[in-house]
Formats: C-alpha cells, sequence, structure tokens
C-alpha cells in the first residue's frame, strides 16, 4: 500500500474513517455518568490489524482523543492512526438521541467524508458508516479501560481489528 494514490489507501483510509466514526460514537461519557457514551471521555491508545482482500494483514497503531460535550448527548473525536505504508488524520462529530446515534467524519489531509448511523448502550456500539463508494459494519465493545474496535466491509479492506485502552 502507497500513502497517496493507491486505491487501496483510499479503501484502507476509509475503513479507518469508520473505525474513527465508531470510536468516535463510543468515546463520550465525561460529562454524563450514564447514557450511551458513559466512560469513554478522554485519551486512547491502541494497536490492532487491517485484513485486505487479498488475504495479507497490516499492523496499525492508533491514538485517539474524545470530548464530550456538557449535556453528555454530543462528542467530538479526534482519531490519528499509522502503519507501516500509510496514516490518517480523522475527526469525527456525534450525537445521540435515546440509544439511537448519528454523525459524521471526515479525513483531513485527502478530503474525505461521510456520515455515520446506529445504536449505543450497554458499552456496546453498533454503526453502519458510508461515504462515496464505501460501506461497513462497525462494532465496538467497551469494558472499563478497554475497548476493542471491529469493522467489517466488502471492499479491498476486509476488516479492522483495534485494541485501546484509556490513558
Amino acid at each position: 500500500m502507497t500513502l497517496f494514490g493507491s486505491s487501496l489507501s483510499g479503501q484502507a483510509l476509509r475503513a479507518a474513517g469508520v473505525g474513527a466514526a465508531l470510536m468516535l460514537s463510543a468515546s463520550a461519557g465525561h460529562a454524563q455518568s450514564s447514557g450511551p457514551f458513559a466512560g469513554f471521555d478522554g485519551s486512547w491508545t491502541g494497536s490492532g490489524t487491517v485484513s485486505l482482500s487479498d488475504g495479507t494483514t497490516e499492523h496499525i497503531r492508533c491514538k485517539a482523543s474524545y470530548k464530550v460535550a456538557a449535556t453528555g448527548m454530543s462528542l467530538k473525536q479526534s482519531l490519528n492512526c499509522a502503519s507501516d505504508s500509510y496514516k490518517f488524520d480523522l475527526s469525527s462529530d456525534v450525537t445521540s438521541q435515546g440509544d439511537r446515534i448519528s454523525g459524521n467524519w471526515s479525513e483531513k489531509s485527502r478530503n474525505i467524508f461521510g456520515n455515520l448511523q446506529g445504536t449505543a448502550g450497554g458499552g456496546r456500539i453498533d454503526v453502519f458508516v458510508e461515504a462515496s463508494g464505501f460501506a461497513a459494519n462497525l462494532n465496538l465493545q467497551t469494558n472499563g479501560s478497554k475497548q476493542v474496535v471491529q469493522i467489517d466491509s466488502k471492499g479491498e479492506i476486509r476488516g479492522v481489528t483495534i485494541t485501546m485502552t484509556k490513558s
């Protein structure tokens, strides 16, 4: 994979965007002790793998920062990830109405953006993320200071698994 100019790096970026959006969806809670974003506010770091359609995998490292609004019903996220062959800088905004969540995400350096929607509660986030020419299902399970993010798509990036810990 290359950083620019490859459709594979574009797909990897989109998959990462999905991961960012999902992590964002699960990452608030400092302002509210209960609700869909409970327990996620702050800084997180972790690593995982990206699985490609040709059967290969690549290691990925990530740092995330989440800020929840005083109402506890919206949050902003920043996610920086890198592998041996690419990097990306994502941001997301998510709002909640009960257990339903929705929002948008963008990747600054490549001017890619999309939407997300799904449900959140009980330490679990299930989101469908889309952008032009890309769609994926994202699941996040949080238990204390640990998050596991899983992304599944049918494109060149078949899956992403990242384990994050709260710092």
